[in-house]
Order: structure tokens, then sequence, then C-alpha cells
């Protein structure tokens, strides 16, 4: 952030930016209370005097179960919270926010490509670590098939969103008409796209063989949104909508029958959620009840849960994660902070979705960050795909770039003097390619 570029910065970005400023002192203010030995207002953990009594020694009370854990947990949330702030400063230049979106696409075709050649030839490795779980899956450089899945998934959107405006910026019509578009289509050299098939079908074989119900689903979910939002305008008005969302669906079906035999197979035998992970969740609910305000600490839920587990949950292995990242950050840090992130979500979605709607030229780089923004959030409401900073980092700064990206950009260099008055985003104009 010292050496980000800022002179591309607006005043909406710099709004984009005072909020998240909120978010920080919000996170400053819990910190302060989790590690002070004299909080403002949040009471002490009653397990302190407890120990304090069973030891027949004083010992100095804190408002987390866990002294100065909150410290060492701050470094996942501080690293998200640089990489948004990072994608607004950086994104704000289109060019640049462009090279990003590829960076992204590139760098998770190549981690996919390498996930499933592993998986073919020495399956009980990643890179240079014994695999010791999901040996019947493929990760990647993951650990949990679930976050490589979400991975994969949420580069197989943007490959979809890149080939989508490849093609239509090829096509004549200002508004398609569907009977010639496969002529049009067809008339394209076959070896400028057959890449970019490639590096789609490759994230989607690697995102199937990876077996996760929720990563796969959400995934082909989030690429049916994506695909009738990006074609919205070319649809025909009455039945378009429906038209493109029940032929998406009909290809996500068929993709799951084709490529995801071991995803079809866990549905049947397991449905849509393990019962041991839905009584984490009500066990999770009760740590909640119980530390409202300013949770029990943050990073502390592995020491928090063992007291609240649920019979019903089988003894064996450590529950370190709630797998839901909202109740798992409420648990920690309480209520009050977590709906402040809640509403920050919420604006950041308002906010693509305007970019979404309104803009016309690059309206896939917010369109982008919507989908894999709604597919990270709702997957690690049933896991912890946001709380991996393998995933969480590069997809922050996707954010963060979409974000910059939902406002009217500037003319690019060297436009000013042909076009001073251009107005870049009004319905109608046409951009050169």
């Amino acid at each position: 952030m010292i050496f980000a570029p800022t002179r591309d910065l607006r005043t909406p970005h710099l709004w984009l930016l005072a909020g998240i400023g909120v978010i920080v002192a919000a996170y400053a203010f819990v910190l302060h209370e989790q590690l002070s030995d004299h909080p403002w207002v949040a009471p002490f953990q009653p397990i302190w005097k407890q120990a304090s009594d069973l030891l027949g020694v004083p010992i100095a009370p804190s408002a987390s179960i866990v002294k100065n854990e909150a410290f060492f947990a701050l470094g996942a949330p501080l690293a998200n919270i640089l990489a948004i702030v990072l994608g607004i400063t950086v994104g704000a230049d289109r060019m640049r926010a462009r090279r990003l979106l590829w960076v992204i696409a590139i760098s998770g075709a190549a981690y996919a490509l390498y996930g499933v050649a592993s998986f073919l030839i020495e399956p009980t490795m990643i890179l240079w670590r014994d695999k010791t779980a999901y040996l019947g899956s493929v990760t990647g450089t993951f650990i949990n098939r679930n976050t490589a899945a979400a991975y994969f998934g949420s580069c197989a959107v943007i490959w979809m969103l890149l080939i989508l405006e490849d093609v239509r910026r090829r096509l004549p019509e200002r508004r398609l008409i569907w009977k010639r578009v496969w002529r049009y289509v067809s008339d394209i050299p076959t070896r400028e796209m057959l890449p970019k098939v490639s590096a789609l079908m490759i994230c989607l074989i690697a995102m199937f063989m990876t077996g996760s119900r929720a990563g796969v689903g959400l995934s082909l979910l989030a690429m049916i949104v994506a695909v009738t939002l990006f074609l919205r305008r070319d649809l025909p008005r009455r039945t378009g909508i429906l038209s493109s969302l029940a032929a998406s669906t009909a290809v996500a079906l068929g993709l799951i029958y084709l490529l995801g035999g071991r995803v079809s197979n866990r549905f049947d035998l397991q449905g849509l959620a393990d019962e041991g992970r839905v009584e984490a969740w009500r066990s999770t609910l009760k740590i909640i009840g119980n530390n409202s305000w300013f949770g029990t600490g943050m990073g502390t839920f592995r020491w928090a849960f063992p007291p609240y587990r649920s019979p019903h949950i089988s003894i064996y292995g450590v529950w370190d994660r709630a797998h839901s990242t909202p109740l798992e950050l409420t648990s920690e840090v309480g209520i009050p902070l977590t709906l402040l992130v809640g509403l920050a979500w919420s604006v950041m979605f308002v906010v693509l979705a305007r970019g979404i709607f309104t803009r016309r030229r690059d309206v896939i780089i917010p369109l982008a960050a919507a989908a894999t923004a709604s597919l990270s959030l709702l997957h690690s409401s049933l896991d912890f795909t946001l709380q991996i900073p393998g995933y969480s980092i590069p997809f922050f700064a996707l954010f963060g770039v979409g974000l910059a990206q939902s406002f009217r950009s500037w003319p690019a260099r060297g436009e000013e003097s042909r076009s001073p008055m251009i107005e870049l985003d009004q319905p109608g104009t046409r951009f050169p390619d």
C-alpha cells in the first residue's frame, strides 16, 4: 500500500476507502477490548475467575478466553483488508484492472492443470509435502477439497466471462439476432478461442474432480447467473432471461452428469450438509448466545468450542473451525462487529450491481467480482473458504478492482485529444477493440 499509485483515485473511490476505514476502526476497538488488561466497556471472561479459584493464585483477567490470541489472529483479516484496498487503488486504472483479471484467470488455470496432473501422477503429494487428507480428490495446492472447488470454480467464472466478452465483441449487431449467432461464432479462428476454452475446461475438470458438493453446485450457480447478466441486453424482453436461465441450467446439469459422478454420489449419500456440521452450527450459536457483544476473542474458536460441543457430533477429531465463517466470526468478535462487516458486504454488492447495470465497457470486471464474491460468501456460510489466505487474498483484490471499475472510467491516455467530451459509458456507445 505504501507504494501503490493513487493518481487515478476519484471521489467515489475515496468514499469506498473511507468505509473500509470505518471497518478498520471497529476492528481496532474490538482488538483493544480483547487485548487490554483494562478494557473500556467489555466484561472479563468468567473463565479467568474460575481458573484463579481452582488454582488458588491470582490471575489477571481478560475479555478473551485466550490472552493475546487476538493479536496473532489479526493477520488474516488485515491481509484481506489490505488486498481489497490495493484492489481499489490499483484497479482505478482500467488497464491494470484488466491485467489483474487475466493474472487471476491464468494462474487459476495453471493451478488447475497442476492439480489434475499431480492427482494422476502422484496423488499422495502436494508440491513437496505429503498429502494426508482427501487422497481421492483433486485439491491442487490446497489441503481442503472444498476450498479447491471454490477456487477452481471462481476461476472458471472468470474464464467464461472473458470468452463471452471476446465473442460478443466480434458480433456486428447492436442487439443480437440469435439465428445468425452460430454463423458468426463459427467464423472466429479456432486458434484464437482454443486457449481460452481449454483454460475454462481444465478449471471445470479440476473443480468436478474435487468432489465438493457445495463448491461445484455454487460455482455452477455463479456461472449461470453471470452468463445471464452479461447477455441480458441481448435477450428477448419477455422470455429471454427465463430462457437463458433454463438453457444454462440444462448445460450445468449436463456437466454434472458427464463430469460430476462423484459429486452426484455424495449428494445421494449425504444430502446437502453433513449431520455433524449442522450440530456444530448449533453449538456455535450457543457460544454466540453467551458471548454476544465482544465474543470469546479473535482466533479462539478451537478453545471455545469444546464446552459447547454437541453430543451428537462424533468424538473423532478437533473442531478448529465452525465450518461457517459468519458464525465463527460472530462467536469470536461479537454480534455488533459482525453486523458492521455484513453491512460492508451489502454495500459492496450494491456498488457492484451499479457497475453491472450501468457500465458497458469492461462490464465483466464488476460482474466477475460480484459473481465470485457471491460464490465465496455463500460457500463460506457452509465452510471456511474466505478464511484460507490462498483463496481470500487474490479474490479480495478482485473485489476491490470490481468496486473501482463500478464507476465510469476516464478516457484512456491519448483519447482526450481525439474526443475530450466523450461519455464512455453512455448506453448505445460502441467501443473499438
